[in-house]
């Protein structure tokens, strides 16, 4: 083979592993996040946006963002009654948010699937939070462990109609047969080898995340807090090209 065909080949397999990487901009201030996004550049295309940097003006960014070519995934984790989860994902829609995130109860998973329906904005089901084990699970209640759960979870997802599910990665695998093969599955709680594990319980690196059977991966303080946030980036990007 060529070395042209060769890096051109490697290009393809970094552009590809481009469109599973979401960096969390997990900041207190719009300042903070727009200057990671300067310093990642090219490299990362794909931005989520939660509810702290929501609160502190996340929303002109997300518009800023998507103005510029980026993507931008909306994690609220609505959970309210129908009509207000329905109108408030129909306005994400209509701000071309790519991804949004709602709380995997059968009637909010039903009132954003109508939000959505005629846009080309993706609702995930929220499972189990990745900082949630079972012990966590029967302290608030629930009788059923993290596994039932989460499986049960994606169910209504798929009944619903909603794209997908964002899970732990330690669920991708199991997530994938409840979903099938078109479900979308976006997991968090990835951690490149070597790094800290922080508040997260069920964690897996990027590799392992996608050979689960994920779709996309959300790395937050991985990227955002090394010493060099764009080199680390690359380094996940080309663990998931394979390299």
């Amino acid at each position: 083979m060529s070395a042209a065909l060769s890096g051109g080949d490697h290009q393809q397999r970094i552009d590809a592993a481009r469109e599973r990487l979401i960096v969390a901009l997990d900041f207190p201030s719009v300042s903070a996040a727009e200057a990671l996004v300067w310093q990642l550049g090219d490299d990362v295309s794909f931005y989520k946006i939660g509810l702290e940097l929501t609160i502190a003006g996340g929303l002109d960014l997300a518009a800023d963002l998507i103005g510029s070519g980026k993507r931008v995934f909306l994690d609220l984790k609505l959970h309210d009654i129908g009509n207000t989860v329905e109108r408030a994902t129909a306005a994400a829609a209509a701000r071309g948010v790519s991804l949004l995130t709602v709380h995997a109860y059968p009637q909010t998973l039903a009132a954003a699937a109508r939000g959505a329906a005629g846009s080309p904005l993706k609702v995930l089901g929220v499972t189990v939070l990745t900082s949630y084990d079972d012990a966590d699970l029967a302290a608030a209640g629930y009788a059923a462990g993290v596994t039932e759960t989460v499986r049960r979870r994606a169910g209504d997802a798929r009944a619903a109609g909603v794209a997908g599910v964002i899970c732990a990665p330690t669920d991708a695998a199991m997530v994938r047969t409840v979903l099938g093969p078109d479900g979308l599955v976006v997991t968090p709680g990835v951690r490149p080898r070597g790094a800290a594990v922080g508040d997260q319980k069920r964690i897996a690196s990027p590799a392992e995340a996608v050979a689960a059977g994920a779709n996309m991966i959300v790395v937050g303080r991985p990227v955002i807090a090394a010493p060099d946030p764009r080199e680390a980036a690359r380094q996940i990007l080309s663990e998931l090209a394979g390299d």
